[in-house]
């Protein structure tokens, strides 16, 4: 299944109680999309999942899926530290209609790699969703290893791809040369896009994406289409933007930068917080450094 090359981790928005903006949600989605996106990744880390409940986040994949329809894919971030939990939601988020389902290497409980194939494997049986493994050393204990991402990707049929947010290169490699043809193995961050396109990735998982958009989809047509060096420009001028929008903890930066850019998505859920007027300045420096080129 080819789910596209750019991808958002879409962030999810609030009101002003921070409740669920669910009409806001589909507003974002459907913006997303027009602006380049091939399709959007609801209740991800981004989308301040560990916060939000099973209800809201089923409520948020059917919201999601209906104002997106067929013109763009809908991946369900259904993964936590909780094997038996990410099972029954991803069983669940089945139902919803959305395209595939993305779980992230447990956080906090630190499984060995045994673990993690039993988890990864537990999950994708338990639904027919095809299954993105997404891979945060940053966030979590544990480093899913290439020969863990080999083993599943051959053992389970619905298990197509990894959102690698490791930034190691050479882990990279490794993992698409022991995994299948056809495996696809995405940036889990903004500025290692264009490295791991180089050496046989596919594409991103972006944050970037949701003030630049247009830019990311001409960096990565660009590469594919052989413009190598236009690729380089691009991505030149956009890393300013992918450093501010993690100078602090994801999703602080991007919700400030939606804000800037004139579409306000609402605060965070603590214990996130929102960013402070001097970070609120970098941010607004890098978009203008990055984006007005």
């Amino acid at each position: 299944m080819k789910l596209g090359r750019l991808l958002t981790a879409m962030v999810t928005p609030f009101d002003r109680e921070l409740n669920v903006d669910y009409g806001r949600a589909r507003e974002l989605a459907r913006k997303l999309v027009s602006e380049g996106s091939d399709g959007v990744v609801v209740c991800g880390t981004t989308g301040e999942s560990p916060t939000l409940t099973n209800e809201e986040k089923l409520r948020l994949f059917r919201e999601v899926k209906d104002a997106l329809g067929d013109s763009a894919v809908v991946v369900a971030g259904t993964g936590n530290y909780c094997t038996r939990e990410s099972v029954e939601l991803t069983r669940a988020a089945a139902e919803t209609g959305v395209d595939a389902a993305m779980a992230v290497v447990p956080y906090y409980n630190n499984p060995p790699q045994e673990g993690l194939y039993r988890h990864f494997r537990a999950i994708a049986e338990s639904s027919p969703l095809p299954l993105i493994l997404y891979n945060v050393p940053s966030r979590s204990p544990r480093n899913l290893e290439p020969a863990t991402v080999a083993r599943l990707a051959s053992d389970v049929k619905n298990i197509i791809a990894v959102k690698e947010a490791s930034k190691n290169l050479e882990q990279i490699t490794e993992i698409i040369s022991k995994t299948p043809d056809g495996f696809l193995v995405y940036s889990g961050d903004d500025s290692t896009t264009l490295p791991i396109l180089g050496v046989g990735g596919y594409g991103i998982i972006s944050v970037a994406s949701h003030v630049a958009g247009p830019q990311m989809r001409r960096m990565i047509d660009a590469y594919v289409e052989g413009r190598i060096g236009e690729a380089q420009e691009i991505n030149k001028r956009l890393l300013p933007l992918f450093k501010a929008l993690f100078i602090t903890s994801n999703p602080i930066p991007v919700k400030a930068a939606l804000k800037l850019s004139g579409f306000p998505v609402g605060g965070l859920r603590l214990p996130l917080v929102e960013a402070t007027e001097q970070e609120e300045a970098v941010i607004a420096a890098a978009m203008k450094q990055s984006l007005s080129q």
